[in-house]
């Protein structure tokens, strides 16, 4: 398990560290914080914790990007365990565990998983393990791994379009390829059709192969109200091909 080779958290620390625990959104998403921006096409890119990547993972789940509430939760994890755990590395796995995919958003997905029987191939009793003791066995991120605003509100991947646009390509590239390209052959789980069309992309840019993709998982927001027909209709065609990928790569 390790960090970015790049991590900003060196950078980002002592900021993050002064924060009060009551921070308000605005101490938070300002210009302290901000990364990158395209005021055209009113995109804004913020610093958040989210560096930590376990490159031994066998599965990696991703979503889109951190939203505000992932966001709020990483410098809240931030701030809770800094003066108990030393180690860097340590703090920001300590952010994943806590802020991937947290909320009712993370109920949904468990339960899609378990349904997929995923938790069969890992030994698991169920995927909800991911997030506690089994945690070794998953990477959680996102194709842009920092928190993107659209108009001031949580980027959804759709308006601009995600590939269409250099500044999220651009970070998509130097994030999340980089990341899956230093990865052992996982099963790669994405959340949604536009970080399906992002992976499919980097499948033909050859960052990994198409084979370990399971596509056609439904975005597990609560407010994607598609998700059970979604679910439903590719079931089984996803089952065949979580049994295939486990067949040509056991868990040892």
């Amino acid at each position: 398990m390790s960090i970015v080779q790049f991590s900003k958290f060196e950078q980002y620390k002592d900021l993050l560290y002064s924060l009060p625990a009551s921070y308000t959104v605005d101490m938070i998403r300002n210009k302290q914080f901000l990364l990158d921006r395209d005021e055209k096409k009113n995109l804004e890119i913020y610093y958040a914790p989210f560096e930590y990547v376990n490159e031994h993972a066998k599965v990696v789940i991703a979503g889109i990007t951190p939203g505000l509430h992932q966001m709020k939760k990483s410098f809240s994890t931030v701030i809770e365990v800094k003066d108990y755990i030393e180690s860097e590395e340590e703090i920001l796995h300590e952010v994943k565990k806590q802020s991937s995919f947290e909320g009712p958003m993370r109920k949904n997905l468990v339960k899609m998983l378990d349904e997929l029987g995923l938790h069969e191939y890992l030994g698991l009793s169920s995927t909800i393990e991911l997030f506690a003791e089994a945690n070794s066995l998953v990477h959680t991120g996102s194709v842009l791994n920092y928190p993107v605003f659209y108009k001031g509100k949580n980027y959804s991947g759709t308006t601009p379009d995600i590939l269409k646009t250099e500044l999220l390509r651009k970070h998509i590239m130097e994030g999340f390829a980089t990341e899956i390209s230093n990865m052992d052959q996982p099963l790669i789980i994405p959340l949604g059709i536009n970080v399906s069309k992002v992976l499919t992309y980097l499948a033909e840019q050859n960052h990994l192969d198409a084979s370990n993709l399971l596509l056609g998982f439904p975005h597990p927001s609560g407010g994607n109200g598609h998700r059970h027909r979604q679910f439903a209709e590719n079931k089984e065609q996803m089952q065949e091909m979580i049994r295939d990928y486990f067949s040509n790569h056991p868990i040892q």
